[in-house]
């Protein structure tokens, strides 16, 4: 559990960031997060620092699933998109870390969302709300993709399908973050070519530490015990710049 004089620390550091926010991010109760234009594809990096995320205002996860404040676990979220992709980075503090034993990080991880993880669920279809994807990473680089249809019994099986998504992850124990990115073919989440303006029903999710100390986090928080809430997803728009 984290000690008093941890989180007391942790929420004052988390009082300066939020008041940073107002000038500096996107607001983390919004229902749209943007993610701007890049004009070329780029290998992936996790130094949110570097010139292509920068050009990017985080959104921050800092609330669990149940919309409580978790300031001690707030997580900067950033996105770009070209032509081909749409790139998403996580930084993810933590406390404790609950990762699977033996990583394979070269094949998909079926039950990944029994660890650590970060998650984005994003669809196009804004009338049939129960067919979206999942794309979730590992602070070890582990990943799986779904093709999820809630309209059916188990709808894990979407597992099998493979969208060609490439991940990064490394761990910073000093400091005591994770850092996760995604890099998704738009072929793989939508027919329609990529333009400012499109939008995309969308959710990001977090799930922090071990069973005991378990914390959902989530950007739209669904207010139940499952992630799986198509009504309370957000929006993800496509947006030229951030001025």
């Amino acid at each position: 559990m984290i000690s008093a004089i941890r989180l007391g620390k942790a929420l004052a550091t988390a009082a300066l960031l939020l008041s940073s926010t107002i000038m500096n991010g996107q607001s983390s109760h919004a229902e749209t997060f943007r993610s701007v234009r890049a004009v070329r594809d780029v290998q992936l990096t996790l130094d949110p620092a570097a010139p292509f995320w920068s050009a990017a205002k985080p959104l921050y996860m800092s609330t669990d699933n149940d919309g409580k404040p978790a300031p001690a676990f707030r997580t900067e979220v950033r996105s770009r998109w070209t032509d081909k992709y749409l790139y998403i980075l996580f930084v993810c503090p933590y406390d404790q870390l609950h990762l699977k034993p033996d990583p394979h990080a070269d094949n998909e991880t079926y039950e990944l969302w029994n660890w650590d993880v970060a998650e984005l669920f994003i669809g196009n279809d804004f009338q049939n709300i129960k067919l979206y994807k999942e794309f979730e990473i590992s602070p070890q680089g582990e990943w799986i993709d779904l093709d999820v249809d809630l309209r059916r019994p188990h709808h894990e099986v979407g597992w099998t399908w493979k969208s060609g998504f490439n991940v990064a992850a490394r761990i910073d124990h000093s400091r005591k973050i994770w850092y996760g990115a995604m890099r998704i073919p738009f072929s793989s989440i939508d027919r329609r070519k990529p333009a400012v303006g499109t939008n995309f029903r969308a959710n990001l999710f977090r799930s922090q530490g071990p069973p005991e100390q378990h914390v959902s986090l989530a950007w739209q928080p669904t207010m139940v015990s499952t992630f799986h809430v198509p009504e309370r997803f957000g929006t993800l728009e496509l947006v030229s710049d951030q001025r």
